[in-house]
């Protein structure tokens, strides 16, 4: 058998990183703000079947690197058995040495199925059968899940027409151990110029209850579920969005905009920017009234392979990283809103990490309010996830700003296995510390530095969300 090296000290490259790791952050709870886990399957405790399901449902991350391997689609995300799957899984994890899927694997394998074994194409059925059994034991169910993962707070992504029946059924059941919370993601009422936003529409003003005739029904219908959602303990928005917008426009050119785009006219890309700009700080406005959070994840180009987009749809492995101009657009947007005092607790993630030092310096600009850390710099996302990326993430930040009030990582995930990214964080982010100790760069001060890495792991985000998570 193959010992794993996921042990005690994995990733912990010095005396004081071991130390901070120990006896600082380890036990910290965690509070996942932003994730695309189903509130269905937390709700009704769903129970899964087999590795595969729990493993290889939905996650594009191992389809890609499935795919690069020379997988045939139709064992990626064809109609193959979920035994084909994991077994194709299982042959290409050696070749992602280098990827942090290999690490993410073995932490999962580890924390959840305590196996030491690494998963190739020898261990694969043995880890299959001693899996299996463990997932229809149902100490793995949802709920089991996140009790032993010791999460205290979730916030979804959904849309503003969910009608929010899992969360509310959620709220009622005393024994889910976290809070799960909603979160507002109003992208395609933003997003004009794509393909079906004339539907969208409608269904908005069905969820609303409103008849939507022009630009301000549109306002009014979006202003309608944000206070339902916010009824439902909803203390955040998310928008996922290629590139931020800024392009001034009067109400008037932004109505003159919708009535054009819902006559089914062609809209030239300076239209498209000024109703998405518009509705945007709109958005904002009555985030700060509420005082939610905004996130703001930017740079990701789309579904480019468009052959595969049409026969799988998106969220499938075909996104990437884009390169534009954000420092204008950013800084703009912010001030936009700041000019009236009405700009919202704010993080920022960005795919390309080109833009790190931008956004580090820009959100510097809008620090106010007395508000710690009101503007945030988000951990590495998607592509930026893995060792070199936080590290890059923790030290332009720490370089430009303050790392002690960062709000520390979140999943992002659609997988309930995949809380083992805060173990991988928390232990990079010892170690980036750790490592400051031994160059005598910061003093060896546990009870400074041991705050530091508890705030970062876990209080920062439950006082910045204000949500009422127990410590």
């Amino acid at each position: 058998m193959n010992k794993s090296f996921i042990h005690e000290d994995f990733m912990l490259q010095s005396k004081a990183a071991k130390k901070l790791y120990h006896e600082y952050a380890s036990d910290m709870p965690i509070f996942d703000f932003h994730c695309h886990l189903s509130p269905k399957e937390i709700s009704e405790d769903k129970q899964f079947t087999n590795l595969s399901e729990i493993w290889l449902h939905g996650d594009h991350y191992k389809w890609r690197a499935m795919r690069t391997l020379g997988i045939e689609e139709s064992i990626v995300t064809g109609d193959a058995s979920d035994y084909q799957k994991f077994s194709a899984w299982s042959k290409t994890v050696p070749h992602t040495i280098g990827n942090p899927l290999y690490h993410w694997t073995h932490l999962e394998l580890k924390r959840y199925f305590d196996t030491d074994r690494l998963l190739n194409e020898d261990t694969c059925d043995k880890i299959w059968n001693e899996a299996n059994e463990k997932l229809q034991g149902g100490s793995l169910s949802t709920q089991n899940i996140i009790k032993k993962s010791n999460v205290r707070g979730i916030c979804t992504t959904d849309d503003p027409i969910d009608s929010l029946e899992y969360h509310r059924s959620i709220a009622k059941n005393s024994k889910i151990a976290a809070k799960v919370l909603p979160t507002f993601r109003p992208d395609k009422a933003i997003e004009i110029q794509k393909e079906g936003f004339q539907d969208y529409i409608g269904q908005l003003g069905e969820a609303a209850n409103i008849f939507i005739r022009n630009y301000d029904d549109v306002l009014l219908a979006l202003e309608n579920r944000i206070d339902f959602f916010a009824q439902n303990g909803c203390v955040v928005s998310d928008h996922g969005i290629q590139t931020l917008p800024f392009e001034q426009a009067t109400k008037e050119e932004v109505v003159g905009i919708f009535d054009k785009r819902m006559n089914g006219e062609k809209l030239t890309e300076k239209e498209v920017e000024q109703y998405r700009t518009y509705t945007m700080v709109s958005l904002g406005q009555q985030y700060h009234e509420k005082g939610w959070v905004m996130q703001l994840h930017l740079g990701a180009i789309r579904n480019n392979n468009q052959r595969l987009f049409k026969k799988l749809g998106p969220d499938t492995g075909f996104d990437s990283m884009y390169d534009f101009n954000m420092a204008y657009s950013l800084n703009g947007f912010f001030n936009e809103l700041d000019q009236t005092d009405q700009l919202p607790k704010t993080i920022v993630y960005n795919l390309n990490p080109i833009h790190n030092e931008v956004i580090a310096t820009a959100i510097g600009n809008f620090q106010s309010g007395g508000v710690k850390g009101k503007l945030q710099f988000g951990s590495g996302w998607w592509f930026n996830d893995q060792k070199t990326g936080m590290e890059k993430q923790m030290t332009d930040l720490a370089n430009h700003g303050l790392l002690s009030t960062f709000v520390g990582m979140l999943t992002d995930s659609r997988s309930f296995l995949s809380y083992t990214r805060h173990e991988y964080f928390r232990r990079i982010l010892c170690n980036v510390i750790g490592q400051w100790v031994e160059q005598g760069e910061v003093p060896e001060d546990y009870q400074l530095l041991g705050k530091m890495v508890q705030d970062i792991s876990y209080n920062n985000a439950n006082e910045f969300f204000a949500v009422g998570l127990s410590k």
